[in-house]
């Protein structure tokens, strides 16, 4: 384990960081589609991720959900670790986009970092800054492409976490992901698919421009 996270963390933490990470983490091998973190859980651990990719969506109060971003490799949820210093529920869901290799450390100890260590503090902060720009984009997206847009950057976006342009996704799951119908979404494929941007197979899309 501790192998592992100098090649994953070593670049970043210090070796006593990385000693202490080993031994109160607990590593994990999460198949894709494995629910992480579920709206309304008190949070005891956060991920740091060393291979795959996790989806982070949000809720309304009819029960659709909207993708707002990927964590991958190097990352953690400081979404979460919000919640955890606030003592508060956890606000998102998590769910592995790919089968994920990771890290969970307990939040007592991430908070007792804050303090201990300088490269921990930085991480956080960085992270941080991560997520709110991958917010505010989410939030663009939203307000100002139309959704034929928004569907293409959402292709673009699991092309990317995925790395490979052939996209195993059914249009229900888009539809879910973009808070939209599945009607909708299926027109919207066919036209980019008219245009070249995409090529429409069973359950699965092959991006043709990246």
């Amino acid at each position: 384990m501790i192998e592992a996270l100098k090649q994953h963390y070593g670049y970043l933490f210090e070796d006593d960081l990385l000693k202490e990470i080993n031994q109160v983490g607990v590593f994990k091998d999460i198949p894709a589609g494995f629910l992480l973190m579920d709206i309304g859980e008190t949070i005891k651990y956060m991920p740091l991720l060393f291979s795959g990719a996790i989806k982070i969506l949000r809720e309304d109060a009819k029960g659709d959900e909207l993708l707002l971003y990927f964590i991958e490799q190097g990352d953690t949820c400081t979404m979460s670790f919000t919640c955890c210093l606030g003592n508060k529920k956890s606000e998102i869901r998590a769910i592995a986009e790919t089968d994920t290799k990771l890290i969970m450390v307990p939040v007592e100890h991430m908070q007792l970092w804050l303090g201990k260590y300088k490269s921990w503090q930085n991480f956080i902060l960085l992270s941080y800054h991560e997520r709110t720009s991958e917010l505010l984009e989410a939030i663009d997206t939203i307000a100002f492409l139309k959704m034929d847009e928004r569907l293409l950057k959402y292709l673009k976006d699991k092309a990317m976490v995925n790395h490979n342009d052939v996209i195993n996704v059914t249009h229900s799951e888009i539809a879910q992901d973009l808070h939209t119908s599945r009607v909708v979404i299926s027109r919207l494929l066919k036209k980019l698919e008219n245009e070249g941007a995409i090529k429409l197979q069973r359950n699965q899309i092959q991006l043709m421009k990246l």
